[in-house]
């Protein structure tokens, strides 16, 4: 049986998108041969706190894939409200998509890393199939019942074009040295040259004037 190209899904809190989601969306999008990468931000993110609110992320989120055809803002999660579950999302993708598309939820190893906090992170692969992007050749620590549940599942990049989930594959992410705590620790210093430069090297100049109009992370 033939299946669609596969669909990225690249979740976060995205607060503030930076040039490393842009990044790894490129090259998730390259290198699985994804007909499109969709950025989901979270409503409300369970594991970890948020300074904008949803829509000011989801804004920040259009802006930084403006120019971008093949990468979409998806408002599922947000549009969903309450508490962020990757397992309902993958549900409701389902429920729109179909059974036959396959799916690929893109994240770090250090989310690979505590997968096993998840809700109902077992059933994330009848769903969708995980792609988990290295950095530098960084060595993935896993426990042990996430390095069984890692190596059962393992397989060569092409599987995610084959099925519609089900499969572990890895990606080789370009290196870039950015992250939203690091910008958000950027935006509450003082205006100065040497912030400036290193704000305008990680965030996408068009979130950075909207986090200026805004005054937001001060």
């Amino acid at each position: 049986m033939t299946h669609p190209r596969p669909i990225g899904l690249l979740g976060g809190s995205f607060d503030p998108i930076h040039v490393g989601h842009v990044q790894l969306a490129r090259d998730a999008l390259t290198q699985l041969r994804l007909a499109e990468v969709r950025f989901m931000p979270a409503g409300e993110p369970w594991q970890k706190a948020v300074v904008a609110d949803a829509a000011q992320r989801a804004h920040m989120v259009e802006l930084a894939i403006r120019g971008e055809p093949k990468f979409l803002l998806d408002m599922h999660e947000i549009e969903r409200g309450g508490v962020t579950y990757t397992i309902d999302t993958l549900r409701a993708l389902r429920a729109a998509l179909g059974n036959d598309v396959p799916l690929v939820l893109i994240i770090g190893g250090d989310q690979m890393a505590r997968l096993d906090t998840w809700r109902e992170w077992q059933h994330l692969l009848g769903l969708a199939h995980i792609a988990v992007a290295r950095r530098n050749d960084a060595v993935l620590t896993l426990s042990w019942a996430l390095q069984e549940y890692f190596n059962a599942h393992w397989a060569q990049r092409d599987a995610v074009c084959l099925r519609p989930g089900g499969a572990i594959v890895e990606i080789d992410m370009t290196p870039v040295d950015a992250s939203a705590t690091h910008a958000r620790a950027l935006l509450a210093q003082p205006p100065s040259p040497a912030r400036d430069a290193r704000l305008a090297a990680i965030v996408p100049a068009a979130v950075l004037d909207y986090i200026r109009t805004n005054s937001l992370y001060r």
